[in-house]
């Protein structure tokens, strides 16, 4: 049993309250393998995660933090060797299972992935579940029929943590991207790490009455939803595709369904939490490869500590956070 530094949220004495405490690791939970945290990196789903309105949180109380990367310290998995580094994200983590803002977390073997050949734990969670998801999303728009040489693939949210990284994954398999945007003074720093052009926000987000308008797009990641998705489903080219996994334009979606019956377009839904360990190993590889954006291995980050966590669970959920926050549980 050892001792552990921790963030939780949930109830005290009523009161919702987001605090550091040390805890054992016999108390964080089911699961085979422990591991000690190297990293992990703040997404929304953590901010919603550690407020009591997010409805996100499922246990209490709660380590949040949806991904982690470290070095498993125990092991009662055969296939899962001590001093092996792994990462771990998705299923329950962070949600129904404590998670990553901890110096230690244990988790089911089957939960458990090999950091790849090309990756350290910070770089994998310099790419983290926004970075997957954006990967899920590349992955789903090839399969679909997606080839570079169609035409220009937009992202819209394209300074959030999907988006920037399906631009840098997009940029590096060769693809014209456009990034979208409400933060014009953003532009150079998208265009830094791989769009050829920028729109602004305004442009994809208005309300249209008209179900279609001109064809423009080959491809689309959409991290928006809302009237942004509806934006793009009447904009695609005849037979292109979306990959949508966002919903901060609101979750509704005000279109018809003349989009898919006119042109053939398909809406591909991205979800990041399931999937099978094959499919999630695979996806880690090609991250680890051809999905790899040129920049990752030099792109500066933040690390913060437990205690410097929480003003930048706030500023996500506002939309004021650019690159990713990697949290750093031994600092």
């Amino acid at each position: 049993m050892t001792n552990v530094r921790a963030m939780l949220v949930g109830h005290v004495d009523g009161v919702w309250t987001r605090r550091i405490e040390t805890l054992t690791s016999d108390s964080l939970g089911e699961g085979e393998v422990l591991i000690a945290v190297e990293y992990s990196c703040i997404n929304y789903k953590d901010g919603l995660s550690t407020t009591e309105k997010g409805k996100v949180a499922r246990i209490d109380p709660l380590i949040p933090g949806v991904d982690l990367a470290g070095t498993v310290v125990e092991s009662s998995d055969a296939s899962i060797a001590v001093g092996s580094k792994v990462i771990a994200h998705g299923n329950d983590i962070g949600v129904a299972h404590n998670g990553g803002f901890a110096t230690m977390a244990r988790v089911p073997a089957k939960w458990v992935i090999p950091v790849p050949a090309g990756l350290t734990t910070k770089t994998a969670m310099m790419v983290g579940t926004a970075g997957f998801t954006a990967a899920l999303s590349v992955d789903a728009l090839e399969r679909a029929g997606l080839k570079t040489g169609t035409g220009p693939v937009i992202v819209t949210g394209a300074t959030g943590g999907v988006g920037s990284y399906a631009v840098g994954m997009l940029a590096a398999r060769g693809y014209e991207v456009v990034a979208s945007t409400g933060k014009a003074s953003e532009g150079e720093w998208l265009k830094s790490i791989g769009a050829t052009d920028i729109i602004d926000r305004s442009e994809t987000s208005v309300e249209q009455t008209k179900p279609l308008e001109k064809e423009r797009w080959a491809g689309a990641v959409d991290c928006v939803g809302g009237n942004t998705l509806a934006y793009v489903l009447r904009t695609l080219k005849y037979g292109a595709s979306v990959a949508a996994s966002g919903l901060t334009g609101g979750a509704s979606l005000p279109t018809t369904v003349l989009p898919f019956i006119l042109r053939g377009v398909n809406l591909l839904g991205i979800d990041s939490v399931n999937g099978s360990m094959d499919d999630r190993k695979m996806m880690w590889t090609r991250i680890a490869t051809d999905l790899k954006p040129t920049w990752l291995d030099t792109q500066e980050s933040i690390v913060v500590g437990l205690d410097a966590v929480e003003p930048f669970l706030d500023a996500i959920l506002k939309g004021q956070v650019k690159s990713r926050v990697l949290v750093d549980p031994r600092i």
